[in-house]
């Protein structure tokens, strides 16, 4: 296989590792708001991903790294197509991260809530914009014979990628809340499961719709195949919720997002973004990929970084595996 075609594989699973990991992380991160009613409760929520949340989001910079050192042409148009949208995602994500960090270090509830509502902004806005990114990605811009978006920024803003993004909040959202009724105990376990199983249906309709689109624009018959696995494990899910096996469940929306994603690249290959004003302006595997020796540096990189970065990512899972309540909140110290 070629190596522009190994790394086009590569980039698609980075997407799928960051869509299903920063998933339930921004999920929880919405979930503040609408499912704690107090500071303890909030705090738990918090700490179900205090660990993790930030390893959760390398996945997207070596994804967008990949696309830089693998896929320059790509990287260049989609970057530079999208770059208020990239910025807001940085923005919000920004916010959220400190406002994990210091919301507790005052002892004061008008200080806790703006910064509860800040990680409420964090945590809705980069999936919305994340999704309306990638499905611009794989249904196409407007690039001229430069590989240059002609237009605006808004161009980005149809109804598929509308859909696009909200099929990633919705997504998220119910992913998010699968994730606290595994990780957490009482009260705040058996809401989250009963909020899980209620919104499900409503949380992934717009998934649904978004693979049947983008497989339908494809016409391919494996493309179709992946559609009805995701139509399949999304009503597996659903099933498993209501019957009260949320972990089943959680690997069940595992392949969801996998099946999505393999959706939305397999549909778009060989292109990895393509031009809806010519197809011959498109940028395909071929023509965005970097030289030959670029490409084997970062194989062979790649090759040797991965498996150390995924068995500590695994390790950190393994050591907070377990579950975490109100009555396991240390009391507050603030200065």
């Amino acid at each position: 296989m070629d190596l522009p075609v190994v790394w086009f594989c590569l980039i698609a699973f980075l997407w799928l590792g960051y869509l299903f990991l920063e998933g339930f992380d921004f999920g929880v991160g919405m979930l503040v708001g609408l499912l704690a009613r107090d500071n303890d409760e909030r705090r738990v929520l918090i700490n179900t991903i205090g660990p993790v949340w930030d390893g959760n989001e390398v996945w997207m910079i070596v994804a967008v790294g990949a696309t830089f050192a693998a896929f320059p042409n790509w990287y260049a148009s989609l970057l530079s197509g999208s770059y208020l949208y990239v910025l807001a995602i940085l923005l919000a994500l920004i916010v959220r991260g400190v406002a994990f960090e210091y919301r507790g270090k005052v002892d004061s509830l008008r200080w806790r809530r703006w910064w509860d509502r800040a990680i409420a902004v964090g945590s809705w806005v980069p999936p919305f914009a994340w999704g309306v990114v990638l499905t611009a990605t794989v249904t196409g811009l407007p690039l001229d014979r430069r590989g240059d978006l002609v237009g605006g920024p808004l161009e980005l803003i149809r109804w598929d990628t509308l859909l696009g993004g909200v099929a990633l909040v919705g997504f998220s959202l119910v992913h998010g809340a699968v994730f606290v009724a595994l990780k957490s105990a009482g009260d705040i376990q058996r809401r989250a499961r009963q909020f899980a199983a209620t919104i499900i249906p409503v949380a992934l309709a717009p998934v649904l719709g978004l693979v049947w689109v983008l497989a339908s624009r494809s016409g391919r018959g494996v493309v179709f195949a992946l559609a009805g696995m995701v139509i399949v494990a999304a009503a597996l899910a659903m099933q498993r919720l209501w019957t009260g096996r949320p972990a089943t469940a959680f690997a069940l929306l595992g392949a969801v997002i996998a099946g999505t994603v393999a959706v939305m690249f397999g549909g778009a290959y060989p292109n990895v973004l393509p031009s809806t004003l010519d197809s011959a302006y498109s940028l395909t595997v071929w023509n965005a990929a970097a030289s030959s020796y670029p490409l084997q540096v970062i194989t062979w990189v790649a090759a040797f970084g991965a498996p150390a970065v995924l068995i500590y990512q695994g390790w950190t899972y393994w050591v907070f595996r377990k579950r975490i309540g109100t009555q396991h909140l240390p009391p507050v110290h603030v200065p």
